[in-house]
């Protein structure tokens, strides 16, 4: 058997492709395996930026594998470092990920789209929470989803599993781009290079500022800026990177980003 899950790295950019045949469903050693391949993303200073996908033109991910649960691959709360597919629980995880959606992207599979930071997606490509007729919650897309588009669009995929099309989820604003099948994974990798060549310190912060102030009014967090109490602008705020960034714009050059 073929490994669930394929990974490469050109440069500083990490791709990673699921593919399990026929609909690149996620069991559980699966999931935990894309957790230490999205923890060791995280923790190696030569990555910068990720690109996940599925492989074939069909599917991009199907979720959970529901065949290997009623198998008796049942899970106890735990898939691995990250939950489910690496991604969704993954503290720290302050570089950016691009998710190319290829193909059918529901249930489990739409969470781990959801998780990423920007979607790029085919045009034949199609979006649902199924659970609802499985008897299960999608839990990660209840908190998630309804933060990212309308309410009542959120709770309409959410109650009633329907199907939306690429050109609605674009609509509703959870798709940046549209593509044709054969141009997805070039635009993913052009978007991946020119991240690839930015300041990853500044990646960083940002990714933090979002993430921990969700839940905070503006004037709390933009005091936990100011006074340095997230741990990546208090970092970016004492870095050469900074220095540099100021030195080039001065001086009319690209700036040479060093992460430090």
């Amino acid at each position: 058997m073929s490994d669930p899950i394929r990974t490469r790295q050109v440069g500083a950019v990490l791709e990673v492709i699921i593919d399990r045949p026929k609909a690149n469903a996620i069991d559980l050693a699966t999931s935990r395996t894309m957790g230490l391949i999205f923890r060791d993303f995280r923790d190696d200073p030569s990555l910068r930026v990720a690109v996940i996908s599925g492989a074939g033109e069909k599917f991009f991910c199907a979720g959970w594998d529901l065949k290997a649960a009623a198998a008796g691959d049942a899970v106890d709360g735990d898939y691995g470092v990250g939950g489910f597919g690496g991604l969704q629980e993954l503290r720290d995880l302050n570089k950016p990920v691009i998710c190319a959606v290829n193909g059918i992207c529901c249930g489990g599979g739409l969470e781990i789209a959801l998780s990423a930071d920007l979607i790029l997606a085919a045009e034949h490509a199609t979006f649902a929470l199924p659970e609802i007729r499985s008897g299960t919650v999608a839990d990660a897309a209840s908190v998630k989803l309804p933060k990212r588009i309308p309410y009542h669009i959120a709770m309409d995929m959410l109650l009633t599993g329907r199907w939306l099309d690429v050109q609605e989820a674009h609509r509703w604003g959870f798709v940046n781009e549209v593509l044709p099948a054969d141009k997805l994974m070039e635009r993913a990798w052009d978007l991946a290079r020119l991240l690839e060549s930015g300041p990853p310190l500044v990646y960083a912060a940002i990714k933090e500022i979002v993430r921990e102030s969700e839940g905070s009014t503006f004037q709390t967090a933009m005091n936990k800026i100011t006074k340095r109490q997230f741990a990546t602008v208090d970092r970016l705020y004492s870095s050469e990177d900074q220095l540099e960034g100021a030195r080039a714009f001065a001086e009319k050059r690209s700036p040479n980003w060093k992460g430090r």
